[in-house]
């Protein structure tokens, strides 16, 4: 680390004011702070010093993905392997999974830091560290055979709408991971939605045997005839994630890996996550109890956290500090009604039968409201104290 501390140090001046290639000092900085601990510190006004910079608070989150990304690259293999009848062990099914996915990931950071790098270099500015998590959300929300270029187009479109045109990272109003996932599903839903399109593409001749299905469990609840049992996964599968859908959305184990990991380094809002899961089991059960012809209404309230991405949503999403509940009430807020409207989506919208993705953009859009109120409120109770400490002294 010394020698690389060196070089840097080195290589330094040739990036500053005044240096030869000084019109490139903003990606320098970006490499240079992201590799160590930037050398200066704030000199005048209130600060606060703390190791747990933004490069690091990203890091946390990059390192809690990674179970759900080894995880939906072995299952790529899996599902592949499966839908030709010819099982295979541990290593080529990962294998065939990592030569899928990996390239996914390549396009999704070679796009997003390029774009963010330009954008930079024309403002003049430090390089932003968000999209060091948008670029691992990005392809662990999509399918395992999307285009590569839809991964870019979308990137790009996630970037550049989402983020840049607000101001860069800390001023977006939306999830942009949730909005390239948004774009790829409105712009070509063919390549998001169906059964076949989770399950990667069959190389070689290889057909899809008799009686396999790339249905997802949601696609299934959505097709089930009214006052007809609902043919789904055993709770165990969806729990562990041997199931169609999105790379990175369909093990609950690994999820939960990650959620340990954003709760005990205070990354993550334990708030929201509960919140989130409180409000969808009690709808569940609402809707339980009030019974009906829909085929959902019968399902377990748990099962809505075992299928689809809401899971993963709840997680790495809803939890994201940009676009979220900033006030403490308001994560209660926020995060329940996440839950409570997942669940009305997926039984009353066959057609969309997941829900998670325009749900919470939906309440990142509504979450300044809410803090809104919240705040309001609480300036309200404060000066409703004073008023009767005032009026107890008189």
């Amino acid at each position: 680390m010394k020698s690389l501390r060196k070089l840097l140090d080195k290589a330094k001046p040739s990036f500053e004011e005044g240096g030869k290639l000084s019109k490139f000092r903003s990606v320098f900085d970006g490499f240079e702070t992201f590799l160590y601990v930037p050398n200066t510190v704030t000199r005048c006004g209130s600060h606060i010093r703390d190791a747990m910079d933004m490069k690091r608070t990203m890091s946390v989150v990059v390192l809690a993905l990674v179970p759900c990304l080894l995880f939906g690259m072995w299952n790529a293999g899996y599902q592949h392997f499966l839908s030709i009848g010819n099982p295979q062990s541990l290593c080529p099914t990962f294998w065939f999974g990592f030569c899928k996915v990996f390239p996914i990931v390549v396009v999704s950071y070679v796009v997003g830091l390029g774009i963010e790098f330009a954008v930079a270099q024309v403002r003049k500015h430090e390089i932003n560290e968000g999209f060091l998590v948008s670029g691992m959300l990005i392809p662990l929300v999509m399918p395992v055979d999307v285009p590569l270029w839809m991964v870019a187009v979308a990137t790009a479109f996630a970037v550049i709408i989402g983020k840049e045109i607000f101001g860069g990272t800390g001023m977006n109003i939306w999830n942009p991971a949730l909005l390239a996932r948004a774009f790829v599903f409105f712009s070509y839903p063919s390549h998001i939605s169906g059964d076949k399109i989770w399950v990667a593409d069959l190389s070689k001749g290889q057909g899809i045997i008799d009686g396999f299905s790339g249905a997802t469990p949601l696609a299934k609840a959505a097709a089930a005839s009214p006052g007809t049992a609902i043919d789904l996964p055993s709770a165990c599968d969806m729990f562990f994630g041997f199931i169609p859908g999105s790379i990175g959305e369909t093990s609950k184990l690994a999820i939960l890996i990650g959620a340990v990991i954003l709760i005990a380094t205070g990354v993550g809002s334990w708030k929201i996550m509960l919140s989130c899961i409180i409000g969808t089991l009690a709808t569940g059960y609402l809707f339980n109890v009030l019974g009906g012809d829909n085929p959902y209404m019968s399902l377990p309230p748990h099962y809505h956290l075992l299928m689809g991405g809401l899971a993963f949503g709840l997680v790495f999403m809803a939890t994201d500090p940009v676009s979220s509940s900033q006030t403490e009430t308001g994560k209660w807020i926020y995060g329940f009604l996440i839950g409570l409207l997942v669940v009305v989506i997926r039984l009353f919208n066959p057609a969309y039968p997941e829900g998670t993705m325009l749900v919470i953009l939906l309440m990142n859009t509504f979450a300044p409201l809410i803090d809104y109120y919240v705040v309001g409120a609480n300036i309200r109770r404060r000066l409703k104290r004073a008023k009767a400490a005032l009026s107890a002294i008189k």
